[in-house]
């Protein structure tokens, strides 16, 4: 009876400390990180006198970026097509010069047309996508997340964060939190949400924190509430503005197609309305291009001189109030484009 009495007990006590072990383990490691193309870090308890540690195995994550005094850009979009819309003759200029750029989907897209969804759709915007990165030179990543179903959780701060700390980046970008999309407004909520995490040690020890914080800028938008967009930085794109739009005709299921609340009449006719429909679609995207230009001609002008009197095609953006915050000077070097 007494042997019963005390095995019991015993037993119980092994089980909740197999438990907490695990409990500890799966806080510790990366397996909650989104995209499929990361595999768990491996972690060990080591319980001695001061109590609980945890040490950990990165041998099994995506090696760290090597530095070779390029600059480094990573850029969240909500959807695959975002990054490319907003950045896109951006991150074309910064690639020409050698500087390496990664644009992030943070959901997979896989509800973004008026016939195709689930699985098959998902392949196709990330096909569109990859074939946008070789036209503009740079590098993207989708991550496998339901598209419309976002949400700011722990788990997707985590993924952020870590995505920012592997690239190494020098500028971070997203979108204003301020949007109709529920997907574009929490995308933002995230990337606001690493701008200081990703310096803080023991937030994912599994990355190794960086050691300054990047300049995070927003993209440009034409919300009003609660406040307008500021551009703080305009860039001319006239020199890759025809590699942007190429890259942008090219994701057919979302621009040809009309996307989410597209039809059938789009693409109605054959080869011929399909290319009719290719031409309108790089019409409407140059359009685009040169209203923001006018609008922030006086933008252009200080940071081009005369010559930012004929650009015709530009991209704006605005310095996130929660990175670092850089001088003028400062912007000049992330933004090569300038001269002096």
């Amino acid at each position: 009876m007494f042997r019963r009495a005390f095995l019991l007990p015993a037993a119980v006590c092994y089980f909740l400390g197999v438990w907490s072990g695990h409990a500890l383990d799966w806080r510790g490691n990366s397996a909650e990180r989104l995209t499929s193309s990361v595999q768990a870090a491996s972690t060990e308890i080591r319980v001695g006198s001061k109590g609980a540690s945890v040490a950990m195995s990165v041998s099994d994550i995506r090696p760290e970026a090597k530095l070779d005094g390029k600059l480094r850009v990573i850029c969240f979009g909500a959807h695959p097509d975002d990054c490319e819309i907003k950045a896109g003759g951006t991150a074309a200029l910064w690639a020409a010069a050698g500087h390496h750029v990664k644009f992030v989907s943070v959901t997979n897209g896989d509800i973004g047309h008026w016939r195709e969804a689930g699985g098959p759709l998902a392949q196709r915007r990330n096909a569109e996508v990859q074939r946008a990165a070789e036209i503009l030179g740079i590098t993207t990543e989708v991550l496998d997340n339901h598209d419309g179903e976002l949400l700011p959780t722990l788990e997707n701060r985590r993924a952020i964060t870590r995505l920012i700390r592997e690239w190494r980046a020098d500028i971070v970008m997203g979108p204003r939190t301020n949007d109709y999309h529920p997907d574009h407004r929490y995308t933002g909520i995230l990337v606001q949400d690493a701008a200081y995490m990703v310096a803080v040690p023991f937030f994912c020890p599994d990355t190794p924190p960086l050691k300054v914080n990047p300049v995070f800028l927003y993209f440009a938008d034409n919300f009003q509430k609660p406040y307008p967009f500021q551009a703080d930085v305009t860039v001319g794109i006239d020199a890759v503005e025809a590699r942007k739009l190429d890259a942008l005709v090219g994701m057919e299921s979302q621009f040809v197609e009309g996307g989410a609340l597209g039809s059938a009449d789009l693409i109605a006719g054959g080869d011929a309305k399909r290319d009719e429909r290719r031409r309108t679609v790089h019409e409407n995207f140059a359009k685009r291009d040169r209203t923001t230009a006018d609008k922030y001609r006086q933008q252009l002008v200080a940071w081009y001189g005369d010559a930012g009197k004929s650009v015709t095609a530009a991209e704006a953006f605005e310095v996130c109030e929660y990175g670092r915050q850089p001088t003028k000077d400062e912007l000049r070097k992330l933004f090569p484009f300038f001269g002096r």
